[in-house]
């Protein structure tokens, strides 16, 4: 059992300071800011809310505010894909299974460039099979658009858009053969599907009953309700001179008024990848849940066995200790900035991926223990998992480019100062 630590008054004071002064200034700073972090018993050791829900906001962040949390939507759906496991309705290295209930996966091919004359996608059949390992370490040969300038390309003229709410923008071919690489991309949204076509219910309606509501959460959801919508927090862009501006929520479907409907909402693919929309202190419930190995220890439901807890947080593909040091190409600058690598540690430290998140294998710079699960949404969200330390939480905000340095910057001090503290 992971220890229960308990946060000094004067450490919690500082951290408040800390967030203020990085929202202060709502047009070059970061517009608005929640952080959570909880212990194995589901206790927050510090919450706090600082500046607005959007550059052109005169509405306060708080604790009740909604965020698009984006990719942090994976670890929810792995943790749906773990519940199939120990069902026996999937299995991880079963690629019948997947070829079952998604041909396309059996079919789909590998783009290995363009025609020089005539510019055409140039196509050939995969010699590896998918199983749901690749899929959820990012083995299988998936990627995103704005990570990877040969999927875009391939998208054109019409162009290619993760989070349009279609599934028909989900069929781009492979980058490489399953099981060869690493790359990011939309592996967790074919897990989705998969769990949708094993259960024959949406994501979202599985999720919801058995994830979200055994651990008491009521504002996390893939379609948000009217209340909501009402706390939502607003996308900012950040441009290369630093300055920011207000901009179109890139997840637009799921917040049109007919998504409030059941019917509306057949129509809208939901996204395992990224579709998800919660308040930050419910999404570390999720954490605390982890930290408690697949029990809530505020509602005590047990969503996970301890040992699909372990499982989840083992190295899943150590033949690539160094999959995470290669540089994330920022294919679309309105999305991302270039990053030389995943997450900052010494060379000589092997690099480790769970099941749809990247473990610190090593005791961190930080302060984190070992194995510790960490990853992060599109507009700047960050959560880590010390089931070793027993602490874990989570910094959002809703800034477009992703790796923007003064999230990334306040999200180290911060996860330092818990440890401190």
């Amino acid at each position: 059992m992971a220890p229960v630590h308990t946060l000094k008054s004067e450490s919690v004071a500082a951290i408040k300071k800390t967030i203020d002064a990085a929202t202060a200034d709502t047009k070059s700073q970061i517009p608005g800011a929640v952080f959570v972090a909880v212990n194995a018993r589901g206790e927050e050791l510090v919450s706090h809310a600082s500046g607005f829900r959007g550059v052109d906001s005169p509405q306060k962040v708080d604790l009740d505010s909604v965020f698009w949390i984006a990719s942090c939507t994976k670890m929810i759906v792995g943790i749906a894909a773990m519940q199939l496991i120990e069902q026996g309705k999937f299995s991880l290295d079963d690629a019948d299974v997947v070829e079952k209930l998604a041909p396309e996966l059996k079919d789909i091919k590998i783009l290995k460039g363009f025609e020089e004359k005539t510019g055409e996608p140039i196509l050939v059949e995969k010699k590896n099979r998918i199983t749901l390992r690749k899929l959820l370490t990012h083995t299988a040969g998936f990627g995103y658009t704005f990570f990877n300038k040969e999927i875009r390309r391939y998208g054109f003229p019409a162009g290619i858009d993760e989070f349009s709410g279609k599934p028909e923008d989900m069929t781009a071919p492979l980058l490489f053969e399953p099981g060869e690489k690493f790359n990011y991309g939309t592996n967790i949204d074919w897990v989705g599907l998969l769990i949708e076509r094993a259960t024959g219910v949406s994501l979202s309606n599985y999720c919801q009953k058995n994830i979200f509501a055994p651990l008491g959460l009521q504002n996390t959801s893939f379609f948000p309700s009217k209340y909501m919508k009402s706390k939502l927090v607003h996308m900012s862009q950040r441009y290369p001179d630093g300055h920011l501006a207000g901009r179109e929520h890139p997840q637009r479907a799921p917040l049109s008024p007919s998504a409030e409907d059941p019917e509306g909402q057949k129509h809208i693919f939901n996204s395992g990848g990224a579709g998800c929309f919660a308040q930050p202190r419910e999404y570390a419930q999720i954490i605390a849940t982890l930290l408690n190995n697949g029990t809530s220890p505020r509602t005590n439901q047990q969503i996970l066995k301890p040992e699909t807890v372990d499982e989840m947080f083992s190295n899943s593909i150590p033949e690539l200790p160094n999959f995470g040091r290669e540089t994330i190409h920022a294919a679309n600058p309105e999305l991302t900035n270039e990053l030389p690598q995943l997450y900052p540690q010494p060379p000589e430290q092997e690099q480790g991926w769970g099941l749809t998140f990247m473990l610190t294998i090593h005791e961190g710079a930080t302060g984190r223990g070992r194995n510790t699960g960490w990853w992060a949404g599109l507009p700047n969200l960050f959560w880590w998992c010390d089931r070793e330390r027993g602490v874990g939480g989570i910094i959002a905000s809703q800034i477009l480019p992703f790796g923007d340095p003064q999230v990334l910057g306040l999200w180290g001090q911060l996860e330092a100062a818990v440890y401190q503290g």
